[in-house]
């Protein structure tokens, strides 16, 4: 992760001025205590693209057949993103700033919050289908994080373009359940307060985004992760995904830090036999009698704290959390029985109406299949 800079606020603004001053108009050597080392090599690669900041910056569109490309492949990220976003505009509704989800290209998928549309600033950098990548837009945070591949932060000027300076904004990449980068998550303000935390906040909404499409993969268990002491069934648990036969199918970003082996699962495959130094029936046994987080030996010596859940029991936690009311949401949560068949009915048309396959995707009965969405068996 960048360092952030600590010297007094005070000159923040002045200390950026003299950087673009010795970087983007003098093109002498630049002092390394006014910026950022990543925003130097931004400015760098926008230099080296002949990008200019006085051009002016318009916001283009992606084509109309690349935006409905971008959108169909996008979707099961946007599902994914959307109850964060939702949760994001809440934690940023008194702040000017808004959220914008885009795809690995840098273009715009979908945006959520306070946004004012009356405001060109503000309207045309949300719309979906605007390319925001660096060569488009210059330094932002969204094709700085997708470069950098790690969290970043920016104000006003430390954007490429002057057309951008009114911008300050916070990124974090995305990761798929395979390690592979999916999209960004953006925080931006259109002339607002500088709010360095929301670096963190950020990060934390893009782990959420991880998780949640890590749920999303065809598993038959899940093991929650964490080094032993802390607490399990959280959003800063590491998971992963197995098959029946005990093959990892996905894995979230946490996951890939306890077990770095992890970061080549969309390379070769990988066994839970691979990773963990006991036979891996001991999860499915740990399942099935839930028998709650149990301390496992890796072959490096080390040993983490792994909760095994079938897929009918995960998701059905998932959804009694979800329909936990919030202190404004009493009345908007559907109840526990609706989400359980809303969960079950998409298992079913997932497998294209196939109920056997279904049931054993969710780990129940063809008949509890039937019986909870009122289908009349064959």
């Amino acid at each position: 992760m960048a360092a952030t800079l600590t010297s007094p606020p005070g000159g923040r603004l002045q200390r950026i001025e003299q950087a673009r001053e010795q970087a983007l108009h003098h093109g002498t050597a630049l002092d390394p205590k006014l910026i950022e080392p990543w925003i130097a090599r931004s400015w760098q690669r926008c230099l080296a693209l002949g990008l200019r900041p006085t051009q002016r910056v318009d916001f283009e569109a992606v084509s109309h057949p690349a935006m409905q490309r971008a959108e169909e492949e996008n979707r099961t990220l946007v599902q994914a993103a959307r109850p964060v976003l939702e949760r994001l505009s809440r934690a940023m509704q008194d702040t000017r700033y808004f959220a914008i989800l885009t795809n690995q290209q840098g273009t715009v998928v979908d945006a959520h919050g306070p946004i004012d549309h009356s405001d060109p600033r503000a309207h045309l950098i949300t719309r979906i289908g605007t390319n925001l990548s660096e060569p488009a837009v210059g330094t932002t945070a969204i094709g700085a994080a997708l470069s950098e591949m790690a969290p970043v932060w920016l104000h006003r000027g430390e954007h490429f373009f002057n057309d951008t300076s009114i911008y300050s904004c916070a990124g974090a990449p995305l990761f798929g359940p395979q390690g592979q980068l999916v999209g960004m998550l953006d925080l931006t303000g259109v002339q607002a307060v500088e709010r360095p935390e929301l670096r963190h906040l950020v990060l934390q909404s893009a782990r959420s985004i991880e998780n949640a499409l890590t749920l999303q993969q065809g598993w038959a268990l899940l093991l929650r992760l964490n080094w032993p002491g802390q607490r399990l069934e959280d959003e800063s648990d590491g998971l992963i995904g197995l098959d029946a036969d005990g093959a990892i199918a996905c894995a979230n970003a946490t996951a890939r830090q306890l077990l770095p082996e992890l970061h080549l699962l969309g390379v070769q495959a990988w066994h839970c036999r691979d990773l963990f130094a006991l036979p891996f029936e001991k999860f499915f046994d740990s399942a099935r009698h839930e028998t709650g987080p149990i301390e496992v030996p890796l072959w490096s010596g080390l040993r983490l704290q792994v909760l095994a859940r079938s897929r009918q029991r995960a998701t059905l936690t998932l959804a009694s959390e979800a329909a936990r009311p919030g202190p404004d949401d009493k009345l908007q949560n559907p109840p526990l029985k609706e989400l359980e068949s809303a969960i079950i009915r998409q298992a079913v048309q997932d497998a294209k109406g196939n109920v056997a396959q279904a049931a054993r995707t969710l780990g129940i009965s063809r008949a509890t299949v039937y019986r909870k969405i009122g289908l009349q068996a064959n």
